[in-house]
């Protein structure tokens, strides 16, 4: 990993926790989030993968609309980086503890992989 793309790297970081102790406090049901990343085809590549605890909690985020709050949450917290998303609906992906421990005995590194 080059150096510019190790600050890049932490500045995601610093700001995806932000986005998570936000979220934490305002969004039933989350749980916590993570990101990946392929520094050669940057930003096109970063993914961030928004977890909740079950599918009912997503679901009702959906619902009440929490969903596009998370969205525009980290679109907005990332364009204040200097990190413009191609596109938010692909970048953005939502995941489920409960359906983790269902499809894959709770292995995120096998479901994420």
């Amino acid at each position: 990993m080059r150096k510019s793309d190790k600050k890049t790297d932490n500045n995601i970081r610093k700001t995806l926790t932000n986005v998570c102790e936000i979220a934490l406090e305002q969004v039933d049901g989350f749980k916590w989030l993570t990101h990946f990343v392929n520094y050669d085809n940057f930003p096109e590549s970063l993914v961030i993968v928004c977890v909740f605890d079950t599918k009912s909690d997503l679901a009702k985020a959906r619902v009440t609309k929490q969903d596009e709050f998370l969205i525009s949450l980290i679109v907005d917290s990332l364009l204040n980086e200097g990190i413009k998303l191609r596109d938010a609906s692909q970048a953005v992906t939502f995941d489920t503890e409960e359906a983790c421990a269902y499809e894959h005995g709770g292995n995120w590194a096998k479901r994420l992989g």
